[in-house]
């Protein structure tokens, strides 16, 4: 095979693991005509369509999919193993891509990554945050980053925070105008702050359990947001009730600006996890960031 027809096998991957031409340029760093006629001229080459385009997306044909299961375990592998001879090297280098929601993002891994980069300066790491449940092997990440009771059963996963708990809140004007539940059945009489949730588009199911029995309620309000720092101000403006991690109110429930309920119903649940696959070959600088993370009571 010709170096230039690994190339064009190298941009299809890109393509369709990006399902768009735009993306893709970006993360390949060329332009998306270059790419395009690239595309076009391996399809030539083949002769087979191997992506449907239209205005909106852009998607594998039957070969194209079939095409895609045979490179990107190839590809992988040919990138570890290149990390691997990397590794030979006296000081640790290359990147490390991870992906995570903004909670485990800001309060665990930036503070450990900061430490990390300015200890090995050729160690760079990309952190994808994100609220998806992201596929990491599909999507080409190191490793990714969730609730232990969340990563599946064939990856490696790493401890790398404390057990959580979860807090319902509400300002002390809320509660002057509005009783206090004592179970958690009773919010569905009370103004409650949604989290949209990426998959689907669903909201979350307030989660609670008592004596070992586990609880979910639906809940209804004025307010829905994807963001927690808005989730949190909505409810110091009075407009309902949130639930959310307790770490994320910080000293707002000691100052007295939130008030906690149901506190019994909120039991400890594992914590944040990094996950990867077993299969995979480790980088030098992979293990350094493992190791920074790695929880230690």
């Amino acid at each position: 095979m010709r170096r230039d027809e690994l190339g064009d096998l190298s941009a299809f991957l890109a393509v369709a693991e990006e399902r768009s031409f735009t993306r893709a340029a970006a993360r390949l760093g060329t332009s998306q005509s270059s790419l395009s006629h690239t595309v076009r001229r391996l399809e030539e080459r083949m002769g087979v369509r191997l992506l449907t385009r239209t205005t909106r997306n852009v998607a594998p044909t039957e070969a194209g999919e079939q095409l895609l299961d045979t490179l990107r375990p190839a590809f992988n592998d040919i990138e570890e193993r290149i990390n691997a001879i990397g590794a030979l090297r006296q000081r640790p280098a290359g990147t490390v891509r991870l992906t995570a929601s903004p909670h485990p993002a800001a309060s665990i891994v930036m503070p450990a990554a900061s430490r990390l980069m300015a200890e090995y300066p050729d160690v760079k790491i990309e952190i994808s945050v994100d609220l998806r449940l992201t596929d990491i092997v599909a999507e080409r990440y190191d490793a990714g980053i969730r609730l232990g009771e969340q990563v599946e059963k064939d990856m490696v996963a790493v401890r790398i925070g404390p057990d959580l708990r979860m807090a319902v809140v509400g300002s002390p004007d809320y509660f002057a105008r509005h009783p206090k539940p004592k179970t958690p059945h009773e919010l569905t009489r009370h103004s409650c702050i949604n989290l949209r949730l990426p998959t689907l588009g669903g909201l979350y199911a307030w989660e609670f359990e008592r004596k070992g029995r586990p609880l979910n309620v639906r809940v209804d309000g004025q307010f829905i947001c994807n963001e927690t720092s808005m989730i949190i101000d909505a409810a110091l403006n009075g407009l309902g009730l949130t639930c959310l991690p307790e770490d994320l109110f910080g000293t707002l429930v000691a100052e007295g600006r939130l008030v906690r309920v149901l506190e019994d119903w909120c039991p400890p649940f594992p914590g944040y996890h990094l996950y990867y696959p077993s299969r995979r070959q480790t980088s030098p600088a992979f293990r350094l960031l493992v190791e920074a993370l790695r929880y230690r009571e």
